[in-house]
């Protein structure tokens, strides 16, 4: 990885721009950027430190300005929100907020939104994706966005982000007939083309959080050496789905408090959207003519909503089948870009059996920064803060300053960076994205 470093051995001192360039791996470059873990001791088990997420009460202000994009996806048509980052909170989302929306957020007007940064504009961007059920008001997301878009350090200018919310959330309608599912890349490939073309010269960058970050890491395969994120952090990645969701249903506590409480976050959402006053009811059902209501407002447990719901949607025929195929573990074989993936091994949703410590001994692009403790995207510390979101912090700062994204990005799309995929020449490759559920050929 080509590195800028300075001749000075201050990590305070701003980089010589007259400084050599040297060659560094990811793992060395993460190792100089990672603070020690030193967590809460009163949380000292994954579940305390899961649980203390909904007890902590931090108030992080970030305003977000809303803009709704139309896909330009056939297949999957309608609308996705996207709420950015606003430096320059209104009256609108601050004395008069929209019952419609989240706190602290607004819609862009026409006006504001062609009046964004013109296509000179270099700051860094941040594209986010959250988890389950999740969206742009979600803390353990702000806990990222603080240092770099709200705090940022002295003489430091902020960075730039948006959040992708999954189709239905964070209080958004759903108007093509279908919600989201754990490999649903479609709305994040259409931002990040987007963003890239209004901003050539941003520094781009994306983070996933658990579901959020297994469509992320299935997104950055599919994309290979093309992808026009320059890097990813993705944090608590549940990474084998069919084995995350096997550890939930054989615990007393995956069975009784979390796959409980995602299903029914999970089946209150697809309610939601399909209530018979609803205008959008019709168009949801007749899209979905396989789904059973009376057995959706059954649902107990996650897998069964993925039964019920998302299998006859999408065309699965089982929850297995699903998380077999949306599953991103081997999707870290595709990819071309510097991923630090941050997991902890008491994680109670994204379980330690299914975290990809063999696979990413294949491929030099990913790293997995794994704890003993720190429960699911929780990672408190004395005071609340989260771990994670320094560790983050760290790594985009560095990529940002000290590393030459554009050399990067020449190696991989000239063909001189293979990645670190371990095949022999004339024997078969193996695409670690291929998957089972394939779209239906177009008509002629």
């Amino acid at each position: 990885m080509p590195e800028t470093t300075s001749s000075s051995t201050s990590a305070d001192n701003a980089i010589d721009s007259s400084s050599t360039p040297t060659e560094t791996t990811l793992l060395t470059l993460i190792k100089s950027t990672t603070p020690p873990c030193w967590l809460n001791p009163l949380l000292f088990n994954g579940h305390l430190q899961t649980f203390y997420t909904a007890l902590k009460s931090t108030d992080i202000p970030i305003t977000y300005k809303r803009r709704t994009f139309s896909s330009n996806n056939a297949l999957y048509p309608g609308t996705f929100a996207v709420d950015f980052v606003s430096h320059t909170p209104t009256s609108s989302s601050s004395s008069d907020p929209d019952p419609s929306l989240p706190s602290r957020t607004s819609y862009y007007s026409d006006e504001e939104f062609e009046k964004l940064g013109g296509e000179d504009d270099e700051k860094p961007m941040l594209i986010l994706l959250h988890g389950l059920s999740g969206g742009s008001h979600e803390i353990y997301l702000r806990h990222v966005l603080r240092p770099l878009c709200l705090d940022p350090k002295e003489g430091e200018e902020k960075w730039e982000a948006c959040v992708v919310n999954a189709r239905g959330c964070s209080m958004s309608e759903i108007t093509s007939g279908v919600l989201y599912n754990a490999r649903s890349t479609w709305d994040v490939r259409q931002i990040v083309e987007w963003i890239r073309e209004k901003w050539p010269k941003r520094k781009l960058f994306g983070v996933g959080f658990s579901l959020g970050a297994n469509i992320l890491v299935n997104y950055i395969g599919e994309e290979g050496a093309k992808c026009e994120l320059d890097a990813a952090v993705v944090v608590s990645n549940p990474w084998n789905l069919d084995v995350s969701n096997l550890s939930l249903q054989r615990s007393f506590m995956g069975k009784n408090i979390y796959s409980p409480a995602m299903g029914t976050s999970m089946r209150e959402l697809f309610e939601t959207q399909t209530e018979e006053d609803n205008r959008h009811h019709e168009q949801i059902m007749k899209y979905n003519p396989d789904i059973d209501e009376a057995k959706v407002r059954s649902i107990k447990y996650l897998h069964e909503f993925d039964r019920y719901v998302q299998c006859p949607t999408w065309g699965w025929p089982t929850e297995g089948a699903y998380y077999r195929d949306a599953s991103s573990i081997d999707a870290i074989y595709d990819i071309r870009i510097p991923v630090l993936a941050i997991h902890a091994e008491d994680d109670p949703i994204a379980c330690d059996a299914a975290a990809p410590y063999v696979e990413v001994q294949q491929n030099e692009n990913v790293v997995l920064c794994s704890t003993t403790l720190g429960g699911h995207l929780s990672w408190f510390e004395i005071g609340g803060e989260r771990w994670f979101s320094r560790v983050a912090e760290g790594f985009l700062r560095k990529m940002t300053t000290e590393v030459d994204l554009d050399a990067l990005k020449n190696s991989r799309t000239s063909g001189t960076q293979e990645g670190s995929v371990l095949h022999a020449k004339k024997k078969p490759v193996y695409h670690g994205v291929a998957k089972k559920l394939q779209n239906p050929e177009p008509h002629s």
